[in-house]
């Protein structure tokens, strides 16, 4: 069964324009599966397959007059060289959608693509299933807390129980555990890190020792939703400051997590400048962590971190499926105010509270204040991302957002 995934308009969008389109994303999120089918039609090759692999790497011109265009290429990053004749292939034909390439380490699929492809190609992040797309819905614009686009989405909504929200955050993204349910979660996960870290992580880094890169991104995923503390990983590793920041710019490209960027002012003293982590995928943090049942995570000490980790990621995945940029902050100042997520756009901030509770008060929007002493930027709508039910008025323009909105 094909989960209709929401990128494919981006795709074909992409298709029109470029004469390759690339799409990047971690392991067995769907890249493969995607391309398929949107080009059943077109032949596929894949670079996994090692004998393949060396072949192509022999004589890769031969390789594309034996296999000319429209022509998919899975896991294209494993054949650096084939990437200076697909450039010559675009600029003879000058076609659009020749090629359709795909590839899991981000790294160097785009350090290739910026010497050899530059201009020619379309490039798209996959990410795992959104809420959107685990509940069939049509719905794929990306999010912002205008009222306009909350009348709209309220025509829209499937009213989503908490309970169902948890056995997601819990089961995590991946389709493969989505569409089988029966699949062993904890046997899913531990051959998913077995593989990246010999796929993946042993192609970009020299790790000595796998088992520290193992307690890396379990330190990792034991921060998630909290501020990068460089070294106090490092030191609860075991391992330098700078073989942290290395091993952290893997897991950044490899799509397990992702950094967001804090907001930077004149007109705000003492913000906090370092970055806050998160995972992409809630499930593998989950079992990182070992909260082994969704009753356990909603019930934790972490269950406030997880749910606005599950948050910020579907807000991501919004702008992802959609082929656009997203311009996301935090603001945090030395005195703990903090506000979870600012939105940029047009020259406006739109700022966003991430809550587990259903009843947000006026409160939890008290921190929004620190954002009145910034000039020469508009301070737009907002709220607080909740589970509640009810789409409902707060404080000045700001709401209470149910997570359906999302």
């Amino acid at each position: 069964m094909y989960i209709k995934r929401h990128i494919e308009f981006a795709v074909s969008e992409r298709a029109r324009e470029k004469g390759a389109v690339i799409v990047t994303g971690a392991r067995q999120v769907g890249k493969t599966t995607l391309i398929e089918n949107i080009k059943p039609d077109i032949s596929r090759v894949t670079f996994d397959d090692i004998t393949v692999r060396h072949r192509v790497k022999k004589d890769p011109a031969a390789f594309l007059q034996l296999n000319p265009p429209p022509l998919f290429i899975d896991e294209v990053q494993y054949v650096p060289e084939i990437f200076h004749y697909i450039k010559i292939s675009l600029d003879r034909s000058r076609n659009k959608g020749d090629f359709y390439l795909t590839g899991s380490q981000s790294f160097e699929l785009m350090k290739n693509v910026s010497e050899s492809l530059a201009g020619r190609a379309g490039i798209l992040n996959l990410m795992g299933l959104s809420l959107r797309e685990m509940r069939n819905e049509n719905w794929n614009e990306p999010f912002i807390p205008t009222t306009d686009y909350l009348m709209r989405r309220k025509a829209a909504k499937i009213d989503l129980n908490i309970n169902e929200v948890w056995k997601i955050i819990h089961r995590g993204c991946m389709p493969e555990l989505f569409k089988e349910q029966s699949y062993n979660w904890q046997n899913f996960y531990s051959d998913y890190i077995k593989t990246y870290i010999e796929r993946d992580v042993r192609n970009l880094t020299q790790v000595a020792d796998e088992s520290d890169f193992m307690k890396f991104m379990t330190v990792c995923a034991a921060m998630t939703g909290s501020l990068l503390n460089i070294a106090s990983l490092a030191k609860e590793v075991g391992i330098s400051q700078p073989t942290a920041k290395r091993w952290l710019s893997i897991l950044k490209t490899s799509n397990i997590v992702y950094l967001l960027k804090p907001y930077s002012n004149n007109a705000i003293k003492r913000a906090i400048r370092t970055p806050k982590l998160y995972f992409l995928d809630t499930g593998l943090a989950a079992y990182l962590t070992r909260w082994l049942t969704p009753e356990t995570l909603s019930t934790g000490a972490m269950n406030g971190h997880f749910f606005e980790t599950f948050v910020v990621s579907e807000l991501i995945k919004s702008y992802a499926n959609r082929g656009m940029d997203e311009y996301f902050y935090f603001l945090r100042d030395s005195n703990g105010r903090e506000i979870d997520l600012l939105i940029f756009q047009d020259n406006t901030l739109f700022p966003i509270e991430i809550k587990k509770h259903t009843n947000p008060s006026y409160r939890d929007i008290a921190s929004f204040d620190m954002l009145k002493s910034v000039k020469n930027i508009t301070i737009g709508e907002g709220g607080v991302i909740c589970p509640s039910q009810d789409l409902l008025p707060l404080k000045d323009n700001h709401k209470i957002i149910p997570l359906w909105a999302v």
